[in-house]
């Protein structure tokens, strides 16, 4: 398993999934949510065995955030992985 970071790594918002993903040498690390209530809930971050290490979770969060607060949202963060992101990082707590 690698543990070098991965910058190359591209991002994609598939809306028609409600997800985030990032594919990867054959694998697709994602965060998925649904829209709820005019919020954004965040449920489920999930990246493989081979992939991790590569900061590629932080990716598809700070992807996902930042589409949440251009879309003028509100942000649930029901994932534990979410919710740990935002405390870490406070210049995303306004999104709460």
């Amino acid at each position: 398993m690698s543990t070098n970071p991965t910058p190359e790594v591209t991002v994609q918002h598939q809306p028609a999934a409600s997800r985030f993903e990032a594919v990867v040498d054959g694998h697709t690390a994602v965060a998925e949510y649904v829209i709820y209530g005019g919020r954004v809930v965040f449920n489920h971050t999930f990246v493989p065995n081979e992939l991790r290490g590569r900061g590629l979770a932080e990716k598809l969060v700070r992807a996902g955030l930042a589409w949440a607060r251009a879309e003028g949202m509100k942000v649930v963060p029901q994932c534990s992985y979410v919710a740990a992101f935002i405390e870490r990082h406070a210049e995303f707590k306004d999104l709460l």
